[in-house]
């Protein structure tokens, strides 16, 4: 009857390995049992259906008349299943689910994962940005890049590189950042970037105090969008320049002063300990860490002087 409720998975999963099979015991060594548990599976099926499965003979067992009919289904629906997980695996291993920080993701690994691309076709990178530390143990993302000393529970962490700032400015700006190092000279342009920056870069150079609030320009979200009120000339901004480092070296950018100053933290590559041995996650984690490898030694004057 169609109301009748279904019989439980693990009856109709022993049922399907000793049809196929056409042995109990082959059934359990297959799905990890006994041939008792198999057995026993099997006649809470019968007696859930009120019909016989196997006849039962002294060292073999037979699939009876219903038993084929309900055989051959099932067959079919574990198959299907099968190849339903084959094909989620595949899918899955091709997926590359990232989150980083939106500095970090937006103006250094966004121009560089084209490369990775070339090397993988095959994988398919989603790469999303946000100030959240999402929960990687939730399964909604791969692995993260972090911001911070690297110690979270639960996590594999691979140091990328340090956290640095310097004041930089457009090149045309760069006179009128004259006496920059001192914080009570007025500047004919204005800051751009994190005030709590700006203290601790002034503190490095042995101020107390900090700039006043009304040096500052145009307060913006994110240091990428300082950087680019920096690139349209619009103040010196305090920024990473290993971030930024392609805009230094094309000259769009220029240190309004020498001075390079740590945050006393890295950026970091972040996935579960449980994932360590997944193939898409191993050969990010590969390509990621040449690049970083690459950005440190290019920026290795600027770590210098952090």
């Amino acid at each position: 009857m169609l109301d009748r409720p279904l019989p439980s998975l693990a009856a109709i999963r022993a049922f399907e390995a000793a049809a196929r099979h056409g042995s109990f015991t082959r059934a359990g060594t297959e799905l990890g049992t006994s041939s008792a548990s198999v057995s026993y599976h099997v006649r809470q099926l019968e007696a859930q259906l009120g019909v016989t499965l196997f006849c039962r003979h002294p060292h073999r067992v037979e699939l009876s008349e219903a038993g084929a009919l309900i055989a051959a289904e099932a067959e079919k629906a574990f198959a299907g299943l099968r190849a339903s997980f084959a094909r989620a695996a595949e899918i899955d291993g091709n997926r590359l689910s990232l989150t980083a920080l939106p500095t970090f993701g937006t103006s250094w690994l966004t121009p560089r994962l084209g490369r990775f691309r070339a090397l993988h076709p095959d994988i398919q990178v989603q790469l999303d940005v946000s100030d959240i530390a999402e929960d990687l143990a939730a399964g909604r993302f791969d692995l993260a890049i972090r911001n911070g000393d690297g110690g979270w529970p639960g996590l594999r962490t691979i140091e990328l590189f340090p956290s640095v700032f310097m004041p930089l400015c457009a090149p045309e700006l760069k006179p009128a950042t004259a006496g920059i190092e001192d914080p009570r000279t007025p500047l004919a342009v204005p800051l751009l970037g994190r005030p709590d920056w700006w203290g601790q870069w002034y503190r490095a150079l042995g101020w107390e105090q900090g700039p006043p609030p009304s040096r500052f320009g145009t307060s913006l979200a994110t240091e990428y969008l300082d950087v680019a009120a920096a690139l349209a000339g619009h103040g010196v901004v305090i920024a990473s320049p290993i971030l930024f480092r392609a805009e230094i070296d094309a000259g769009r950018l220029v240190p309004a002063h020498d001075r390079v100053v740590s945050a006393g933290r890295s950026f970091w590559l972040a996935y579960p300990i449980a994932r360590r041995h997944s193939r898409k996650i191993g050969l990010f984690r590969e390509w990621l860490c040449a690049e970083a490898a690459a950005a440190r030694a290019a920026a290795a004057h600027f770590i210098g002087d952090a």
